[in-house]
């Protein structure tokens, strides 16, 4: 695996041993979307010290025409050899931080939200905010329609799953890049996968996210298929999920460890899951920002539909793996809403900010559910109080819009751009006419 770089002088060491002719500079949009600007290795020094300018207004949610003079700066920190890039120039990437033209932060930037967020809990708490999405995808044989490779189920090891060599491959290409992989497997539905990650800091692992994306995608292409994030592309099978496990450690320490607990939970794990059953709805906008992602967010297929926790039970919203002897570092939160596509860098400050309103404000956590709760009748969920989360975008951005929580994690203008975009998004989807209602209702009305 290769070394993390970590300052200009070892990237710039990098850079002439391995013959590098160009680097891109990466960064997200609000809606997660990855961009690009690829620059000669001779031109890294300047780029290091003064950043690269860039039409700000031309990217989604960024800047108005009038303030739209952007400067990208990299991150040393991110540098790394693009493998899949085996022939002619050696290229590499890193991340950057968007700034106005007088140095500061750009506030339109989903990866300064991080970081800003990361910062205030290392300030305020001394704690440390780890996270271990666990992606799944489809392949498909092209991205024009959701044609599968095969017919493979969970855990499926069969002859014919023509993704085990695509993701073998993925998996190579990951640990090149220094991202480090716990596992990987079919999934439910017929040609859907997962590699899951192992767990990092949050900003890493959402620098990471938004590499396992393009690798997943970049590997399936090379075999002359195609590689989907969609939450829900297939009707009437399971959708693809980023079930995201959360801890805050204090040096060496969990922080939601308590030995003699009859969870073996603290009360800053307690309130933190309190915090994201409290906070779920609003942030779900977030944590699942598209349309089709509200397709897979109904009982019946495994996502979690009703916001409850428990520990063994998979139907619930939040769930706490069971304790093992020894494995006290491994105590951690699962948050089973989240969806693959994602921006990981305002999903995960959104997440974060309501883990931290359980704590600060001492929410009270509820009793386990540990019955399926989708069996349950609707008179029991509400003699339990049980509630759901949203239904569609426009409910959940609703919820969003009265939200104080979010508007402070993610600051006016990515908040007000959000808000903004998904409305449209909305609207342009709710004046469309769909081939199920033209096969419902053209012929009988």
């Amino acid at each position: 695996m290769e070394e993390e770089v970590k300052t200009k002088e070892e990237v710039f060491e990098v850079i002439k041993n391995q013959n590098v002719k160009f680097v891109g500079l990466w960064f997200t949009d609000i809606l997660g979307r990855l961009k690009s600007v690829s620059i000669p290795a001779s031109e890294l020094e300047t780029a290091f010290d003064e950043g690269v300018g860039f039409d700000g207004s031309s990217i989604k949610g960024f800047a108005r025409i009038d303030e739209s003079d952007m400067v990208a700066k990299p991150d040393p920190a991110t540098f790394q050899i693009i493998p899949w890039r085996s022939k002619g120039d050696v290229v590499a990437r890193m991340f950057c931080d968007i700034q106005n033209p007088d140095g500061s932060p750009y506030e339109g930037d989903p990866r300064y939200i991080l970081k800003r967020s990361l910062e205030r809990l290392e300030r305020e708490y001394g704690y440390t905010f780890y996270v271990g999405p666990e992606l799944e995808y489809f392949y498909f044989k092209n991205g024009r329609n959701p044609e599968v490779l095969d017919e493979g189920g969970y855990f499926d090891l069969t002859t014919l799953d023509a993704g085990i060599e695509m993701r073998r491959e993925t998996i190579l290409m990951l640990e090149a890049m220094g991202i480090k992989v716990e596992y990987s497997h079919h999934e439910v539905a017929p040609s859907q996968h997962e590699i899951d990650l192992r767990y990092r800091d949050a900003l890493t692992m959402a620098d990471q996210v938004m590499t396992y994306r393009i690798v997943v995608k970049e590997i399936a292409r090379q075999h002359g298929c195609y590689a989907t994030f969609m939450p829900k592309p297939i009707f009437g099978v399971n959708g693809s999920g980023m079930h995201t496990h959360q801890s805050l450690f204090k040096g060496d320490k969990n922080a939601f460890f308590d030995p003699d607990d009859e969870y073996h939970l603290s009360d800053v794990g307690k309130g933190y899951i309190a915090g994201l059953l409290k906070h779920a709805p609003e942030i779900t906008s977030v944590t699942n920002q598209w349309i089709n992602s509200y397709k897979r967010l109904v009982p019946g297929y495994e996502a979690p539909v009703y916001i409850t926790w428990a520990r063994r039970n998979r139907s619930t919203l939040v769930r706490v793996p069971m304790y093992k002897p020894n494995k006290e570092k491994a105590t951690r939160v699962e948050f089973r809403s989240p969806d693959p596509a994602c921006n990981p860098y305002l999903a995960f400050s959104v997440m974060l900010a309501a883990g931290l309103a359980g704590i600060k404000n001492r929410y009270e956590l509820p009793p386990p559910t540990e019955k399926d709760v989708y069996l349950m009748s609707n008179e029991e969920r509400k003699s339990e109080g049980i509630k759901t989360l949203p239904g569609s975008l426009i409910e959940a951005i609703t919820l969003t819009e009265k939200s104080e929580l979010v508007r402070e994690a993610l600051g006016d203008h990515i908040f007000n751009n959000f808000i903004t975009s998904k409305l449209v998004e909305w609207n342009r989807y709710r004046v469309n006419v769909t081939e199920w209602e033209l096969k419902e209702y053209l012929s009988v009305l």
